[in-house]
């Protein structure tokens, strides 16, 4: 379980393929405190610390069934991700519930500076527009954010400059992919109404 707000945006080394799986070799300011078997959000995606080379350095993989269902394999050496450590259960939850479970991808198809703020247009399947109201929470690439409008099946985010610079939001571009988690609420509800039809 995560929250949401990135500590950390780690680089991508290197990347190994194997049996249709990506193992990915991140340098990172927490690696030293990781250990073996952790938990770590990779732009929204939670995957398992398997080895910690050096205090700078740890490894995990993405199997075929993440790779299909997230942007990690468009991910290139030398890209920067957003990391998150699991949620501990004595810590504030400054952000939202997020699992580290991506529901599916989104692309960006408007980025506007406004000055003191960004403003991101990110388009989303239409089977998905149940799951977002306004000033409702998405997690974008791991980054907690409030749905600040809709339009058909595009939704808008407003980003402050802390985020933009402390996140790999400033690198991105439109046309580009992002992992999109929407509210565990929301997904519960759907479930609920569904079952009822």
């Amino acid at each position: 379980m995560f929250t949401g707000i990135i500590e950390s945006q780690g680089k991508l080394i290197k990347i190994t393929p194997g049996k249709g799986n990506l193992t990915f070799l991140v340098e990172s300011d927490i690696a030293a405190e990781l250990k073996e078997g952790d938990s770590i959000s990779h732009n929204g995606v939670c995957l398992t610390a398997e080895t910690i080379p050096s205090s700078k350095q740890y490894t995990v993989s993405a199997i075929q069934e993440t790779l299909a269902k997230t942007n990690l394999g468009d991910l290139r050496e030398g890209d920067a991700v957003n990391l998150e450590r699991s949620l501990r259960g004595d810590g504030r939850i400054d952000g939202h519930f997020v699992q580290g479970h991506v529901d599916t991808m989104g692309e960006i198809v408007e980025i506007n500076d406004l000055g003191g703020s960004h403003e991101f247009w990110i388009r989303y399947p239409d089977k998905n527009q149940e799951l977002l109201v306004p000033r409702g929470s998405i997690a974008l690439d791991g980054i907690s954010l409030t749905v600040a409008d809709l339009r058909m099946n595009e939704f808008k985010v407003a980003i402050i400059p802390h985020t933009i610079e402390n996140t790999n939001l400033h690198t991105r571009r439109t046309g580009q992919r992002v992992n999109l988690e929407f509210d565990i609420l929301g997904k519960y509800i759907q479930r609920m109404m569904q079952s009822r039809k």
